[in-house]
């Protein structure tokens, strides 16, 4: 095997990543339209040809020609030979192909239980009162062991504790107004396409780490151009899916390589807001994760995007150009080039600001996991093709993938909306027994049958559980993200 993943040439000559440290995580930074797209293709290349299993998400749409051999181009040759690189080929890679919204991927599924409450309070944007609304829910849920499978379920209980809470005791007691207000922000989620986010079949994680026939890693690909529209649902699906992994991966301490690689595009965007606890699970997961054989490679603008407690753990970086037009981009350059070891040979801050389209200033870990000098260097071509693939290219994958016949059609287990209309029917039939039971007894008594007087709110709900219970509105899920950690 040659010194590990090309990533490009320098005056020094070529550049690589060695994969002993590919778990030691990573950064790709630069403005918008420096080469970004090209150098995280061309690592996810990398790893997959060692093997190593990708998880990509494919923020903008032009990734999935991956999946396709490159296009011959003149420019394309001038680079390989600038760049001194022996037999290059075009070749496609393996891709699998998922989207939450199971329209330009396989679907993928997790559940409310699998979430936990702190990951779906944050989903939600709830507050503190309301969060502790949710943490009783699930509490309900599992001392009557009931399943939180998707969205109808967490709303069935949710409204089912609004009514009986005094019947539950002080343990159960919500506030009626925090219950409305999280049923808002259910609706708000539905509008956003969350409910997508949770169902079964749930995705085992094993099937995101599968190999070809011919020992490349599979890159998973995940359809997120319509998902990023909406920037907390696509960040907490990534945040949950990097936990679970992390829950449920065995140690390795320090493998030869990586067993995935976890590319989180967008990455500002699961920093933004985020309450202190939650930075610091995120930053436990990073730190933890590596001993799993997981390597995660954040991808954003600057590493100012970046908390300072997460960037110090990103051992291999690559940094595009950076635009300083004001006082505030400029201090975004000296962060950037003061994350670096120095290159006496190098301004790194002037660098930083002068690279030109598909250039970088890269620095990786060397032997014992020091980094190397920065190094101005040119990227190198990918060997698949770059931008999209075509509706045919997509759909002939899909149709050989085993995934999509796993995955494909939802099923509606019975859950706690099933058990708790079942409950509340039961109660609303005995209710009728006990009120027939009731006229018979005064006519016998000759007494004047009165009307029942307005429902209480109780049996309002009862009625309507009821009427829910024969609902056939669609039933869909998903499954968690730092959910295992924030149970």
């Amino acid at each position: 095997m040659e010194q590990g993943i090309l990533i490009g040439g320098s005056d020094s000559g070529q550049v690589f990543l060695n994969p002993r440290y590919g778990n030691r995580h990573g950064l790709v930074a630069g403005a918008t339209g420096t080469g970004k797209t090209v150098t995280l293709q061309c690592l996810a290349e990398g790893f997959s040809d060692l093997g190593v299993p990708v998880f990509l998400a494919d923020v903008k749409g032009d990734i999935s020609g991956m999946s396709q051999p490159g296009n011959p181009h003149p420019k394309v040759d001038e680079r390989v030979q600038k760049i001194g690189i022996q037999h290059y080929t075009q070749r496609g890679y393996p891709v699998a192909f998922w989207d939450l919204f199971g329209k330009q991927g396989t679907p993928v599924r997790s559940t409310i239980s699998e979430m936990g409450p702190q990951m779906l309070s944050r989903l939600l944007d709830l507050n503190e009162t309301q969060e502790s609304v949710v943490t009783l829910v699930f509490e309900f849920a599992d001392q009557e062991g009931m399943l939180l499978v998707d969205l109808k379920d967490l709303r069935s209980t949710l409204e089912y504790l609004g009514d009986h809470s005094k019947e539950l005791g002080t343990g159960f007691g919500v506030s009626k107004a925090s219950v409305n207000a999280i049923l808002r922000r259910l609706l708000m989620l539905e509008r956003e396409g969350g409910d997508h986010f949770f169902g079964e079949p749930a995705l085992e994680l094993e099937d995101f780490m599968q190999t070809s026939r011919d020992g490349r890693g599979v890159i998973n690909l995940l359809a997120a151009d319509e998902l990023i529209m909406s920037p907390r649902v696509y960040s907490t699906f990534l945040l949950w899916l990097l936990s679970e992994l992390f829950e449920s991966l065995p140690e390795l301490g320090d493998p030869e390589q990586p067993v995935l690689v976890f590319f989180f595009d967008e990455a500002h965007l699961l920093f933004k807001d985020a309450p202190k606890p939650l930075l610091e699970k995120i930053e436990q997961v990073v730190r933890l994760i590596r001993s799993k054989g997981v390597g995660v490679y954040f991808i954003s603008q600057s590493p100012s995007d970046i908390p300072d407690s997460v960037l110090a753990q990103l051992g291999n970086r690559v940094q595009h150009a950076l635009r300083a037009y004001t006082p505030r981009e400029q201090k975004a350059v000296r962060v950037a080039a003061q994350s670096f070891r120095e290159n006496p040979a190098l301004d790194t801050v002037t660098a930083i600001t002068e690279l030109g389209v598909g250039e970088a200033l890269v620095s990786t870990l060397q032997e014992k996991g020091i980094p190397m000098p920065v190094e101005r260097v040119l990227v190198r071509p990918p060997h698949s093709r770059m931008g999209q693939a075509t509706d045919a290219e997509r759909q002939a994958i899909l149709e050989h993938d085993s995934n999509m016949k796993r995955y494909r059609e939802p099923f509606d287990p019975r859950s706690a909306h099933e058990v708790l209309a079942e409950r509340v029917a039961a109660r609303l039939k005995q209710q009728e027994e006990a009120d027939l039971a009731e006229r018979a007894a005064r006519a016998e008594n000759k007494t004047r049958s009165t009307s029942r007087g307005r429902e209480t709110a109780s049996e309002a709900f009862i009625k309507s559980l009821a009427r829910a219970a024969g609902s056939s509105a669609g039933r869909k899920l998903f499954r968690g993200l730092l959910g295992s950690l924030l149970k």
